[in-house]
């Protein structure tokens, strides 16, 4: 096993695993604003309902998640029946889900996402009392509990990454098999001073960002040390704020007033911009967009830094195709969403209220979900490229709390079970 030395690892507020398309619309709990003229009238007439393709058992406290053509529920303890936690998979095909196995879940805790990798069930969730993260592996074939490791599992790649946040003293990084959970190489840290960059396949790169010295960029499927800068040389020691988005380490400055850009491969400076109190920055199409921890984006050349164009509704970004975003006006869910020319950022198409589905397995498409006046759940595909939201089912019996995966989407039932249906 190799070790190497790579300082602390940055804490970011509730790390989640990486299966799912990263959040386009910063982080959970900044403060936004909301600002759209008006609701747009669907694009295409409503299918007629049809019920959830299959239903699953399920309760208040249970939660239900999906991979590939598999569907997992998280059964909380039965203490009258004597059972504890359990999981239980199940096989959607062409006729009612079968149930392939349950096994009783270690510990106590809340499950926060369940996602299948190589023969691999994984279960990322919250420990008892909300005290730390762990990260469980099961067979995918029998259920039976491969290992368990504290802290939260980031695919990278054909293993994970394990970052262990919200802990006091020094705490290992460590690429980890999959199969097994054995380490395949470690990086001491504490969640202060490394930097992640996530890629197709999950992390990518790690980043090690010191006080003082040399900023040294990791490969993370490897370990080898990939380049290393002095980006600062004869300043005073001191941790700076800083983004990783487009390819790019994002370094704030002069009391949050400038953002200086450094290529991730090369750690040389490409440029410096004025862009005061950032929040949050992310790729969109071929552009960077930076938004203000006051709410408003920019859009800017990623390669010079200049300022395409800048808007002040706009809270990030949620989807790129054929020359255009699905921009958003607040938070992940529940936003008020349009779709804008990526070069100018005019305003193509409003398309209203829309909550957006949170997807473990990203094919391209983005999904959301509202509510009618009648009660029933709209599920529409939000394309940028041809602006409009396009219904593509009436969901039946949906209360909300939904999740998809690339074949399969679930959700909460008013009767507090779950339905299931196939993408169309």
């Amino acid at each position: 096993m190799t070790v190497i030395d790579l300082g602390d690892l940055r804490d970011d507020a509730a790390p989640e695993p990486a299966t799912r398309r990263p959040r386009a619309v910063g982080r959970p709990f900044r403060s936004v604003v909301v600002l759209l003229v008006a609701l747009v009238t669907l694009t295409a007439a409503a299918p007629p309902p049809r019920p959830g393709v299959h239903t699953l058992a399920g309760g208040p406290a249970a939660a239900a998640f999906v991979s590939g053509d598999r569907a997992y529920v998280v059964q909380p303890p039965d203490p009258q029946r004597g059972v504890g936690r359990q999981l239980v998979a199940y096989r959607v095909g062409g006729g009612p889900p079968r149930t392939l196995w349950r096994t009783l879940l270690p510990g106590a805790g809340v499950a926060t996402e369940v996602w299948e990798q190589d023969g691999t069930v994984l279960l990322v969730g919250r420990t008892a009392g909300d005290m730390g993260w762990e990260t469980v592996g099961f067979d995918a074939g029998t259920g039976r509990v491969r290992w368990l490791q504290p802290g939260v599992g980031f695919p990278a790649g054909e293993a994970l990454l394990m970052q262990v946040p919200q802990v006091a003293g020094r705490q290992p990084i460590r690429r980890v098999a999959v199969s097994d959970g054995r380490t395949l190489w470690s990086a001491p840290g504490t969640p202060d001073d490394v930097g992640l960059s996530f890629g197709p396949s999950g992390v990518d790169r790690l980043v090690y960002l010191p006080a003082d010295g040399e900023t040294v960029v990791y490969d993370a499927a490897s370990g080898a040390r990939l380049v290393a800068r002095d980006l600062r040389p004869g300043d005073l020691p001191t941790r700076q704020r800083t983004l990783i988005a487009a390819g790019m380490l994002l370094v704030i400055r002069d009391a949050g007033g400038t953002v200086t850009g450094y290529d991730l491969d090369t750690l040389q400076r490409r440029w410096t911009a004025a862009l005061p109190l950032v929040g949050y920055a992310e790729r969109c199409g071929s552009l960077l967009c930076a938004t203000r921890q006051t709410g408003g984006m920019w859009a800017l050349d990623p390669a010079t830094g200049t300022v395409r164009w800048t808007d002040d509704r706009w809270a990030g970004t949620l989807a790129a195709a054929g020359g255009r975003l699905v921009v958003a006006a607040g938070a992940i869910t529940g936003n008020a969403l349009a779709v804008v020319e990526e070069g100018t950022g005019r305003l193509v198409a409003d398309l209203g209220e829309w909550d957006v589905i949170p997807q473990v397995e990203y094919d391209g498409r983005l999904f959301g979900v509202r509510r009618t006046g009648d009660g029933r759940l709209l599920l529409a595909e939000l394309d940028a490229a041809a602006g409009r939201a396009e219904v593509r089912e009436v969901l039946v019996d949906a209360a909300g709390d939904c999740r998809m995966g690339a074949k399969l989407l679930v959700c909460r039932r008013k009767d507090g079970g779950f339905g299931l249906w196939r993408l169309p």
